[in-house]
């Protein structure tokens, strides 16, 4: 059992035992929010922070939502038109329909399993979201997880790209980079 599985495994189960609330629009993302603005989000599964409530506020400010669509572990993920009907997809995702308008994302909301306040982040270990932030280097990178998710360091990889923001049902984290990465200077 490598040191991330067992990690993996420790933090899934405090997702799944922590009881979910509301997450608060911070105020340093409601300000990024224009007409046309395109956010990729998730439709949560397995204790996963639902972004529902930050969505609406997103389209209410007129901005274009996408979803992820995965075929398998291996080929990167697409980012769909979530206007449509969702279907479902591998590992018990909702997802669009395969032919739905690929958007190009401006913000993306990503599901954490766990992070750190350098920007670290651990995922569920398919790489599909490294992959799409590598793809879309301009975009926002923001986590969405439970403060029993975050812990004290983590040793990203050289393919590793940190996050932005996180967002936790106690606060908005500004992440110091504490670590060299490929990804280059932290927008603010």
């Amino acid at each position: 059992m490598t040191d991330k599985h067992a990690l993996r495994l420790r933090l899934r189960a405090a997702r799944a035992a922590f009881t979910p609330r509301t997450m608060t629009m911070p105020d340093a993302l409601r300000e990024r929010l224009v007409p046309g603005l395109v956010i990729a989000a998730y439709v949560p599964i397995g204790g996963e922070v639902d972004p529902a409530p930050l969505l609406a506020i997103a389209r209410a400010a007129g901005c274009t939502i996408a979803l992820p669509h995965v075929v398998d572990r291996a080929t990167p993920l697409r980012f769909l038109d979530a206007a449509g009907t969702l279907g479902n997809g591998p590992f018990g995702l909702r997802q669009p329909a395969a032919d739905a308008t690929e958007l190009v994302p401006d913000i993306i909301l990503t599901p954490l399993v766990g992070f750190d306040r350098c920007g670290n982040r651990l995922g569920q270990g398919a790489g599909h979201y490294d992959r799409a932030f590598a793809d879309h280097p301009a975009a926002w990178r923001i986590g969405l997880a439970w403060s029993v998710q975050e812990v004290p360091g983590l040793v990203p990889d050289p393919w590793d790209v940190p996050l932005h923001a996180i967002l936790t049902e106690l606060e908005w984290i500004t992440p110091m980079p504490c670590h060299a990465s490929s990804a280059g200077p932290m927008p603010s």
